[in-house]
């Protein structure tokens, strides 16, 4: 057994792997035993997520009239508009097919503002686009990292959305060093005197997508920047007074998040961008407690998921979602 398999109850590695969720099989055969993209069982593994179990019943649940009379509610129709669902199947493996391709230019179509090229969460009627008051950090980085899944990362109008976070994203912690520019600075909860935790998490989770070889100075210096403040909190806790829990809600894990968050979503991101550092060391212990006596972790947060267009998972249960990403958090880390 490899040493990082020491620190778990049991591996569960066989579980994961089980052919009746191929979205599950397919991350733990390239993240838990390293298979590369062009391996038999993960191309096999790739082909059977778009043929069976959630995201095809996802595809067919969107082309329902009803559905389609919703496209303009893409970020106000929660949790099951598009960019909810786009955002979901990223997370489900999902590979471009033409009915998401079309999801994906109808969001860069009327949520995407033209001028700075961050998401909106609402059109614009009169020049098209993202209304530019409406922009917001969470929602900019959950579409990056949808649309450089679903293959947009070489497309001008991503890269636009790439350079959005690396200008207007602000790191304050408790004073408002770097005030935000308008039209930005209407949302305090995003961008005022301490700068929202989530905006920060999913414009990581935004530049963890994006080949390392690909990552321009400005990005680095962003992932630098975001990663140091999350680090500053240790994960979850209030920078300033480190024996309070800044997120108690974060302490529960679910799957998929949406603009939220929880500890296992950040260590995942902070892991899969090579960051190791000890105010991390508090959180991954948290990760390793939660594992119930048979050595899974099980479902605790529901709120988003509950909502989606096919739900996933019921509270309470043992969640492939979770141990999956809670194995490979600590294979990363652990070693």
């Amino acid at each position: 057994m490899e040493n990082w398999k020491a620190i778990l109850k049991a591996d569960h590695t066989n579980w994961l792997l089980e052919e009746e969720n191929p979205s599950v099989r397919y991350f733990a055969l390239k993240q838990i035993l390293d298979k590369p993209e062009d391996d038999p069982k993960v191309r096999q593994a790739k082909y059977e997520i778009m043929q069976n179990g959630i995201v095809p019943d996802i595809l067919r649940k969107q082309q329902e009239p009803a559905y389609l009379q919703a496209h303009p509610r893409f970020y106000t129709y929660k949790y099951k508009g598009l960019v909810w669902s786009l955002i979901t199947l990223a997370e489900l493996g999902a590979s471009p097919s033409p009915q998401i391709q079309e999801h994906c230019e109808y969001i860069l179509t009327c949520s995407q503002e033209k001028q700075d090229g961050g998401f909106s969460q609402n059109a614009t009627v009169k020049t098209g686009g993202g209304r530019i008051h409406e922009v917001i950090p969470c929602l900019t980085g959950n579409m990056v990292w949808s649309l450089i899944r679903f293959g947009y990362i070489d497309d001008p109008r991503l890269q636009k959305g790439i350079d959005w976070l690396t200008q207007y994203m602000r790191f304050n912690d408790g004073t408002e060093d770097d005030p935000q520019v308008p039209p930005y600075n209407r949302y305090e909860t995003c961008w005022g005197q301490h700068t929202c935790h989530m905006g920060v998490v999913k414009a990581l989770k935004a530049f963890s997508a994006i080949p390392e070889e690909q990552r321009t100075q400005a990005v680095q210096d962003t992932i630098d920047k975001a990663a140091e403040f999350i680090l500053t909190h240790h994960i979850y806790k209030r920078s300033h007074n480190l024996k309070r829990t800044s997120k108690p809600g974060w302490l529960k894990f679910g799957f998929p998040l949406m603009y939220q968050t929880d500890v296992l979503e950040i260590l995942d991101i902070l892991s899969e961008l090579g960051v190791r550092d000890t105010r991390m060391d508090d959180a991954l212990n948290l990760v390793v407690s939660k594992q119930d006596e048979s050595g899974r972790w099980r479902l605790e947060n529901t709120y988003a998921s509950d909502r989606l267009l096919i739900p996933i998972g019921h509270k309470d249960e043992q969640s492939k979602w979770l141990t999956l990403r809670a194995m490979r958090i600590v294979k990363r880390l652990a070693n």
